[in-house]
C-alpha cells in the first residue's frame, strides 16, 4: 500500500550464491524482494561477496548489463533511484528515497491523515501496534475489496461525471492510499474524471464545493514573504511542483483561484501513472487576482478578489516565487500550467536556462502532437522524413498553438529543411483570421516568426485551405465550430487523407467532433482529438476510434 511500511523479504542464500553462475537472474530475483519500505536491508555484493550494511542502500554488481536492465526492473519493485553506472568494471550505486516518516503518529492522527489512512484495511496487528483498536469497525477489508466497493459506487453515477469527480476528491481528502490504488487499477476510467474533460467543470465549481486545503496559494499580499511561506509546506522533499495563475484554464479562460483544480488533477495522474509518491508533489496557485467579473461578484469565490496584477509587478511576484521554490527544494521540477498566452512564453524563456522547468501547454502539447503527426504519416505509408513537406494550418495562436507549431517546425528542420523553408509550411490563424506580417505591431516575437508575407492578413480558414491546400489542420482555439464544414470539405477535395486534430478541451470546446470530421471527409480523414470521444460508426458499418 502507498505510504505504509512493509518488511522486505530477502532472497534465500542459495539463490544469492547461484549469482556467480547466473548474476542477471539472481539480481532480478533480489529486486523483486525489495518493496518500498522502512526496513533495514542487508544485501550481498555479488562481485565481492561482501555484505552492504547501509540503510536503504544496495551495492550493485559491476556488469554493465546489470546497471541498466536490472536497475529498471528494480525501480518498479523497490522504488530505487539510479545514480550512475560505469562501463569500466567499477560499481554502480542505487539508493532508496527517504520514506514518509510516521513514527510519531498513531491512533486518531493516522486516521485523520489521508497519506496514512487506509480505512478498514488496517490488520488486527496494525490496529494494536498503532493504537487503532476501538477506532474502526471490527471487519477488516483489504484494499482490493475497498477498491471494488468504491468503483461500484462510482459506476452508479456514470451519467454525472462532475459528481464522480467530487467523489474522487472526497476520497483523496480522507484516504490517499485507496484513492491512488483506484487510479492505478482503473486508470482508463478514472483519468477523464480526474483530469480532462471533467476537470474543467470541477474548476468552475471549485469555490462552491471547496472541501479541504491542498497545495499552496500565493497572493500579491505575500510579496517579500514567499521564501518564509515555503517553509510552511510540511514535506521535507518535493520532486514536482505544478503551478498555474488561473489565467487561461483549458478553453474556459480566466478562472482565477478556481484553476487550482488543474495542478491537483495533473499531479494525481503523475502519481498514478508516473509513480511519483503522493507526498512528494506540490500543487501551487499564484492567485494574483482575476479579470473575470462574475467571479469578482461571486460571494462564494475563494480567491484574491482584485483585478489581475500585470506588468513588472506581476513578473516580480513570479520571480520571487521561483526563487522561493528552488531555495526550499533545489532539485525540484517546476511545471508551468495554463498561463495566458501573453505570459507563458516569456516565463518559459526567462527561467528554462537556469532552473529545471517546462511549460506543458507549449512543450508538452507540442511533443504529443508531433508524435500524433508522425503516427498519421505512418498510417499514410509515408516515412517520418515526409514531415518536411507537410503544409499545416493552426487554428489558434495562443501559447499552445505556437508551441505546437514550434515543435513541428523543429522536426521539419531535423528532417532536412532550413528554418526559413520550414516556417513557410505554416499558416497561423487567430480570432481575426490569418496572421500576416502586416500585424507586426500586435504580434509576439514567436507569432511573427510564423506570420505570412505572401498572403493577405485576416484570411478565413476556408480561404487559406483553398489557396494553401494544407495536409494538416490543428485546432487549438478553445472554441467550438472554428473548424468549419466548408474547410474540411475543401481539404478532402485537395488531399487524399487529410489530418484533422481538434485538440481543445474540455469536450464542449473542441473545434470539431470526430464524427463531423469523418462525415465531411467521406471517412478519409485521420482524426486525433485532445478530449475523449466515443467511437464513430461510418455508413459502411466500419468503425473509427
Amino acid at each position: 500500500g502507498l505510504g505504509h511500511a512493509v518488511s522486505p523479504r530477502l532472497a534465500p542464500a542459495s539463490r544469492v550464491d547461484s549469482a556467480r553462475q547466473k548474476p542477471r537472474e539472481a539480481w532480478e530475483y533480489l529486486a523483486r524482494c525489495l518493496p518500498g519500505s522502512h526496513s533495514l536491508l542487508r544485501l550481498r555484493n555479488l562481485s565481492t561477496g561482501r555484505q552492504d550494511p547501509r540503510r536503504f542502500a544496495v551495492l550493485l554488481p559491476a556488469a554493465p548489463m546489470l546497471c541498466r536492465g536490472s536497475l529498471r526492473r528494480a525501480t518498479r519493485f523497490g522504488r530505487l533511484t539510479f545514480h550512475r553506472a560505469y562501463g569500466d568494471g567499477t560499481d554502480a550505486r542505487a539508493r532508496f528515497l527517504k520514506p514518509l516518516d510516521a513514527r510519531h503518529s498513531d491512533g486518531w492522527d493516522i486516521l485523520n491523515n489521508p497519506l496514512w489512512n487506509k480505512g478498514t484495511a488496517f490488520t488486527w496487528a496494525e490496529r494494536e501496534r498503532l493504537r487503532l483498536r476501538g477506532l474502526l469497525p471490527a471487519q477488516v477489508r483489504t484494499i482490493e475489496e475497498q477498491v471494488s466497493n468504491f468503483v461500484t459506487q462510482l459506476s452508479a453515477m456514470d451519467d454525472q461525471p462532475l459528481m464522480q469527480n467530487l467523489m474522487l476528491q472526497d476520497l483523496q481528502a480522507r484516504n490517499e492510499t485507496l484513492y491512488h490504488r483506484v487510479l492505478v487499477d482503473h486508470v482508463e476510467k478514472m483519468a477523464p474524471l480526474v483530469y480532462t474533460p471533467t476537470v474543467g467543470a470541477a474548476c468552475q465549481h471549485f469555490s462552491s464545493r471547496y472541501q479541504r486545503s491542498r497545495g499552496m496559494f500565493f497572493t500579491p499580499e505575500d510579496a517579500g514573504e514567499m521564501g518564509v511561506m515555503m517553509r510552511n509546506w510540511p514535506r521535507s522533499e518535493t520532486q514536482v511542483v505544478v503551478v498555474t495563475d488561473g489565467s487561461r484554464i483549458l478553453g474556459l479562460g480566466d478562472l482565477g483561484a478556481n484553476g487550482m483544480g488543474i495542478p491537483i488533477g495533473k499531479l494525481a495522474l503523475y502519481c498514478a501513472v508516473g509513480g511519483i509518491a503522493p507526498h512528494r508533489v506540490l500543487p501551487v496557485m499564484l492567485d494574483f487576482g482575476t479579470n473575470n467579473e462574475s467571479l469578482l461578484r461571486d460571494p462564494l469565490y475563494r480567491g484574491y478578489r482584485q483585478p489581475r496584477v500585470t506588468g513588472d509587478r506581476y513578473y516580480a511576484l513570479v520571480d520571487e516565487f521561483v526563487r522561493a521554490v528552488f531555495s526550499r527544494f533545489p532539485n525540484v521540477l517546476l511545471q508551468w500550467e495554463d498561463f495566458s498566452s501573453d505570459k507563458a512564453s516569456n516565463l518559459l524563456a526567462k527561467y528554462r536556462e537556469n532552473y529545471l522547468c517546462f511549460n506543458d501547454d507549449i512543450q508538452g502539447t507540442g511533443a504529443t502532437v508531433l508524435a500524433g503527426v508522425l503516427g498519421a504519416l505512418r498510417l499514410q505509408r509515408r516515412p517520418p522524413e515526409d514531415i518536411r513537406s507537410l503544409r499545416v494550418a493552426v487554428v489558434g495562436a495562443g501559447s499552445a498553438g505556437i508551441g505546437v507549431a514550434q515543435a513541428l517546425h523543429m522536426a521539419m528542420q531535423q528532417a532536412g529543411l532550413s528554418a526559413k523553408a520550414a516556417y513557410s509550411n505554416f499558416y497561423i490563424l487567430d480570432q481575426d483570421g490569418l496572421q500576416s506580417k502586416a500585424r507586426f505591431s500586435s504580434l509576439t516575437e514567436e507569432q511573427m516568426a510564423f506570420a505570412r508575407a505572401d498572403l493577405p492578413d485576416g484570411m478565413a480558414l476556408e480561404e487559406v485551405v483553398e489557396q494553401a491546400k494544407p495536409h494538416l489542420v490543428l485546432g487549438l482555439s478553445g472554441k467550438r465550430g472554428t473548424i468549419s464544414e466548408a474547410a474540411i470539405r475543401k481539404m478532402a477535395a485537395a488531399v487524399e487523407r487529410p489530418i484533422v486534430m481538434p485538440l481543445s478541451n474540455p469536450t464542449s470546446s473542441c473545434e470539431i467532433t470526430p464524427e463531423e470530421a469523418y462525415e465531411w471527409s467521406d471517412g478519409r480523414a485521420i482524426v486525433a482529438t485532445g478530449s475523449p470521444f466515443e467511437p464513430v460508426a461510418l455508413p459502411d458499418r466500419s468503425h473509427k476510434t
